[in-house]
């Protein structure tokens, strides 16, 4: 178990998949950098993330930005928007209302869904830390791509469960040794807005010392 104090951002496990050293300059030296892909995706998530709108239809209660924790994972983040879904069989008891509600976590990407399965990781650490705090099992949630503006249904086997549980061990691994991990070039690199402070072209370049004892060799 760890203490409040110690767990990671949920939202360092979509960085960690995409880019170990990407996911270390930003939670362990903290930096930051901007580019027009995490402006838009801001600006998203600030519609998201307005904690005033709660919608109540029926047998639907949407929630918005709605802050999350599991000790048991290390991690700590915000859901962009978590329906609850009336489901007297499954559901948890909710303050205020009356039956069983089931949680349906939504995540918001501005973008179109990713290869790398950084996206249904996310979402899969927020219905864990989810469960934790309701006491209940959360089967499935979705990813909305802004790109698309069409929803994707994420399953939360137990394959992707123990993927959450591996990559946030290891972030904390990284995060107590304060361990950023050298650069490993890539065409997603171009992408990245950390590209001027990770400067990974320097990777291709040879160190020093191979330098001094080059130059010196070629001295006649």
């Amino acid at each position: 178990m760890y203490s409040p104090d110690d767990c990671l951002m949920i939202s360092g496990l979509q960085h960690f998949r995409f880019c170990r050293r990407q996911w270390a300059l930003i939670h362990i030296e903290q930096q930051w950098a901007e580019n027009l892909r995490t402006v838009e995706g801001t600006l998203l998530h600030e519609r998201a993330h307005n904690e005033q709108l709660r919608e109540s239809r029926g047998d639907l209660l949407i929630v918005r930005g709605l802050r999350v924790q599991s000790l048991t994972l290390g991690l700590t983040g915000q859901c962009d928007v978590v329906e609850f879904r009336r489901d007297d069989t499954r559901g948890v008891t909710l303050c205020g209302k009356e039956g069983a509600w089931l949680p349906y976590p939504v995540e918001y990407k501005h973008g179109a869904a990713k290869q790398d399965g950084s996206d249904a990781l996310q979402l899969c650490a927020q219905a864990m830390c989810l469960e934790e705090m309701l006491v209940c099992e959360i089967p499935s949630g979705a990813l909305f791509y802004g790109e698309t503006r069409r929803r994707f249904p994420v399953s939360f086997t137990q394959e992707l469960r123990e993927e959450v549980r591996q990559d946030a061990a290891q972030m904390h691994n990284l995060y107590r040794r304060g361990h950023t991990p050298h650069v490993r070039p890539t065409k997603s690199c171009n992408a990245c807005s950390l590209k001027e402070l990770c400067l990974p072209r320097l990777q291709k370049s040879g160190s020093v010392q191979e330098y001094l004892r080059e130059s010196m060799e070629e001295t006649p």
